[in-house]
């Protein structure tokens, strides 16, 4: 009897000092490295908000130019936005626990690298064309390409529905295979570097294309994901959970080991594009409420932008010293929200803050009253009876 108990102990004695051994060698950053990493993601994290923000500018300008309808979020898209990503978050979260997550990944690699694709184009396409068309001849761009998907009615010639229409020329397929070869590398080392230039893209094209149509819908986009934030990190281990195992380009990492193994290394620090993103679409808003002032310098974008530096700052900060994940937007809504409504009380700019819109409602009531005037009056003409030949006779007669 004693020798089966005997093994029985040997066996725990073995797992406890592995499990021990284990800790004591589990990866431990140093100082300088810990520096080093976040400094980079800081740094990588204000890029799409200052690119993303002026590129949302002229966006809507070239919007309101072309008379292209605008797609905005509504306050009621907003109250709904962090319980749609709820779902979402706790749905990956039950996939990665019931199924194998190396399939999941692959499933979601190869979305990910069309879409990162897509993105990084439509950010180089500019300077691809300009670069190529002061090398290329001028007959290589005679022709233009277009792809157009439409609906035509059978019953009225002129009645037509467009889904898709894209134009593009040499220098935009010269731009894709560039940004496949990235992808490709993505797909092939699942490189950090790789990793952090779709991430990257992803997050401008977020700024810049993403719109919050007034300063009150911002604020209730940014007080859903507040609490969202808090309760999925401080509350369960789902967020953690995701963020580790979700293989895709929705981060932006950099090593903490980077002083020791250079671009090999494996031991990253993360954060979020949603912690970009977020933050980032109502500085743009700000932004663009800037220029709608016409002063010489840009108060709101600014102080936001400084009140964004600051939370993130403080997020690591507190992250770094209690060794623990923390919820960025915790630090950063309160900070991107409140330093400019403060600075515009100050100022006395809160109410044409919060009255201000990107596409006023005013302007598409006024369209649309303009147009069913001309309908009317189209109608009226129409509707106005001419003389006959007859009855003009007839006038013409009784007048003599």
């Amino acid at each position: 009897m004693a020798g089966p108990a005997d093994d029985v102990i040997a066996q725990v004695n073995e797992s406890l000092k592995e499990a021990v051994k284990n800790e004591t060698t589990k990866f431990q950053p140093t100082p300088a490295g810990q520096a080093v990493a976040y400094t980079s993601i800081m740094l990588m994290a204000f890029f799409p908000i200052v690119l993303g923000a002026f590129k949302s500018v002229t966006h809507q300008r070239k919007q309101k130019e072309s008379g292209e309808k605008p797609e905005t979020m509504t306050r009621k898209d907003a109250a709904m936005f962090p319980v749609i990503a709820s779902g979402a978050l706790f749905g990956l979260y039950i996939f990665f626990k019931l199924f194998s997550k190396e399939y999941i990944n692959l499933l979601l690699t190869g979305y990910f690298f069309l879409l990162g694709v897509l993105a990084l184009a439509h950010i180089l396409s500019p300077a691809f064309s300009r670069v190529l068309r002061s090398l290329l001849p001028s007959h290589f761009y005679r022709w233009e390409y277009r792809i157009s998907f439409q609906r035509w009615s059978t019953t009225q010639t002129d009645e037509c529905e467009e889904y898709f229409d894209y134009r593009f020329s040499y220098d935009d397929v010269a731009c894709w295979i560039f940004c496949c070869l990235f992808g490709i590398w993505y797909l092939w080392k699942k490189h950090w570097v790789a990793n952090n230039l779709f991430g990257l893209a992803f997050a401008v094209n977020g700024v810049e294309l993403l719109h919050i149509n007034t300063v009150a819908t911002g604020c209730i986009l940014l007080g859903g994901l507040f609490v969202y934030d808090i309760f999925w990190v401080f509350g369960t281990d789902v967020m953690v959970t995701v963020a580790k195992s979700f293989e895709a380009p929705i981060k932006l990492v950099f090593p903490q080991d980077f002083l020791e193994s250079g671009f090999a290394g494996k031991h990253f620090a993360m954060l979020g594009l949603g912690d970009i993103v977020i933050p980032g679409i109502f500085i743009a808003l700000l932004l663009r409420f800037d220029s709608s002032l016409n002063r010489q310098r840009n108060l709101y974008f600014v102080s936001s932008f400084v009140a964004y530096v600051l939370g993130l700052a403080l997020t690591i900060f507190i992250m770094v010293y209690f060794n623990h994940a923390q919820p960025a937007l915790l630090y950063l809504v309160p900070a991107c929200t409140g330093v400019p409504l403060t600075v515009a009380a100050i100022m006395g700019d809160i109410t044409a803050m919060f009255k201000y819109e990107d596409h006023p409602a005013e302007e598409k009531a006024a369209g649309a009253d303009e147009q069913l005037e001309r309908e009317a009056d189209g109608d009226s003409e129409q509707k106005t009876p001419q003389a006959s030949p007859v009855s003009a006779k007839k006038n013409s007669r009784k007048e003599k």
